[in-house]
């Protein structure tokens, strides 16, 4: 079987450096092996995925030179497939809606520190701290049918009770070094967010999903992601889907030394095929040439 390989952005800005680093990669990874590279969408937040975004992304991987199969799969054309995945889930027991706001989890968070330190996820967010699992059922049918929103989350500690240890390929080198054969620490997120009322899927769960039923075999990505593969993998473990080969990536870090968001202004590649650059220029950037 050919090595399956994919970039999958966001439409929610456009592509910068870092993109084009992440991408590049994994077309070269594909051709070297005579494998397949694929471009996926990951549009599942409505509110600030644009289709004007989503053409810029198809225009600036052309002009890099990438090439990808078709058709290219958009998760907001796929809901279905991560609602099958949530109820397989849900049938084993580990899926509750905890109805708590942001700010009511922030406070609740900010509670709990004035006496003592309260953990937090591998990216800095403070663990959900509410008790929505121990309610009634009773109340819990009666809050769903009076249209509260919510959050569906995963029972983390009967997770990671029913499949045991956890382990990943790891190709690459994740931000400390490491690399080789790693254990998997899903535990450190706490109960993840696996979907809210007003959108049927999280990243989580979509991706995974979406690897399985691309044949995704090699997933290679940015060392912002190291720490998520611990999730992933034991989603992978729960729903029976097969277990990808890992590589993470070096980032591409602005002057302050953080990495590249569209959420900071990053310089679009549009920006800098504008101001003459051509796509070997972007690849002597990331150091790819």
């Amino acid at each position: 079987m050919p090595s399956v390989y994919r970039f999958a952005p966001s439409p929610n800005g456009y592509l910068h450096l870092g993109h084009a680093l992440s991408a590049c990669l994994n077309f070269d990874a594909s051709r070297r092996v005579d494998g397949r590279f694929l471009l996926r969408i990951e549009d599942i937040d409505a509110a600030r995925c644009r289709p004007v975004f989503e053409s810029a992304i198809y225009e600036d991987l052309a002009w890099l030179g990438l090439v990808w199969e078709e058709p290219v799969r958009r998760q907001s054309d796929h809901f279905a497939d991560y609602q099958h995945a949530l109820a397989q889930l849900a049938h084993l027991g580990l899926v509750y809606p905890a109805f708590e706001s942001r700010a009511e989890i922030a406070a609740q968070v900010a509670e709990r520190e004035r006496r003592e330190p309260w953990p937090r996820d591998p990216d800095g967010a403070p663990l959900y701290p509410g008790a929505s699992d121990a309610i009634s059922d009773e109340r819990r049918d009666a809050m769903l049918e009076s249209g509260v929103p919510f959050a569906l989350r995963l029972n983390m500690a009967k997770a990671c009770a029913l499949v045991g240890d956890l382990a990943w390929q790891e190709d690459g080198v994740g931000p400390n070094g490491e690399s080789g054969r790693l254990v998997a620490h899903p535990e450190g997120w706490g109960d993840i967010i696996l979907a809210r009322k007003e959108t049927p899927t999280s990243y989580h769960l979509s991706v995974v999903v979406d690897d399985a039923l691309q044949g995704v075999t090699d997933i290679l990505r940015g060392q912002d992601l190291f720490w998520s593969t611990s999730v992933h993998r034991l989603l992978q473990k729960l729903l029976g889907l097969p277990e990808p080969r890992y590589c993470h990536h070096r980032l591409i870090l602005d002057r302050a030394g953080r990495k590249l968001a569209k959420s900071t202004a990053a310089t679009g590649l549009r920006e800098l095929r504008a101001a003459g650059m051509s796509p070997g220029d972007i690849r002597r950037l990331v150091d790819l040439a």
